[in-house]
């Protein structure tokens, strides 16, 4: 047998196997090019990541329905996309999580920071957002040195959270919560001294009269509020950005900052 009928069984396997690759290639582009977008659109179901636990922002009602200013905001961009929301209710903490392990398509009311931004793209603001330092009457603090011995609540991996820990003084008794309901309960029943959250929020608790009132002792970051996709989601980015700019410039947003959140949308928002 000559050398080159010995390897002929081979040379014809490597033919197989290069004339399989070639028409595999179509495939594996398709799939390749398959993304988060293109799995809503086929669903006809977008899957909105938000708290219900934060009102003006998201909240359910007397008889459990999800209300609120994200919640009809994800209605609008499930809208934009010609397909439905569906709510995946999440808590501060497990926000970046579930968008990490693609639970949800869309994360609501988050703030931009390095760390989240190697997890999620944002989307542009669409709602103002100030974090701050809140209190009783009597409790006097002008900025965060005057932390110092006192007993400030916050909710568990938030902007505030991670502002107070990098900010405040060693002595400050940081109380983190695992949700808002119970950082905002512990201020008004007089476990913690003073509270940080957002000024809406702190807004919406006055509403309610409550008898010790929030209000606000000093400001740490200007926040405005962001939408997110998981990571190099740039169809998915495009359309919610272009959704956003589009209920920017039709006064539908502006409509909604006024009901829910009882102020006009900044003009540089």
């Amino acid at each position: 047998m000559s050398h080159s009928t010995a390897f002929l069984p081979l040379r014809l396997a490597r033919t197989a196997a290069l004339l399989a690759c070639t028409l595999a290639a179509p495939f594996a582009a398709s799939v390749a090019l398959a993304d988060a977008l293109d799995d809503v659109l086929k669903a006809g179901v977008l899957r909105v990541a938000v708290t219900l636990d934060y009102p003006p922002f998201g909240l359910v009602d007397a008889e459990m329905r999800p209300q609120g200013y994200d919640v009809e905001f994800a209605n609008l961009m499930a809208g934009a996309l010609g397909v439905k929301a569906e709510l995946v209710r999440v808590t501060a903490p497990t926000k970046i999580p579930t968008m990490a392990t693609r639970k949800a398509d869309l994360l609501l009311n988050i703030g931009r920071n390095e760390e989240r931004a190697k997890v999620v793209d944002f989307t542009q603001p669409y709602a103002p957002y100030y974090i701050g330092v809140f209190g009783p009457v009597d409790q006097k603090a002008a900025g965060v040195a005057d932390l110092a011995g006192r007993k400030v609540a916050v909710t568990r991996g938030t902007l505030e959270d991670q502002l107070l820990t990098k900010m405040a003084p060693a002595d400050t008794h940081i109380q983190r919560y695992d949700d808002h309901s119970n950082t905002i309960s512990s201020f008004l029943s007089g476990q913690s001294d003073l509270m940080s959250v957002g000024n809406i929020v702190a807004a919406a608790i006055l509403e309610k009269n409550p008898p010790r009132k929030p209000e606000q002792k000093f400001l740490l970051m200007n926040s405005p509020v962001c939408a997110a996709v998981a990571k190099d989601e740039t169809r998915l980015l495009e359309r919610i950005n272009s959704a956003i700019t589009e209920i920017k410039k039709n006064g539908r947003l502006a409509a909604m900052a006024t009901r829910w959140l009882k102020q006009p949308l900044p003009d540089n928002l």
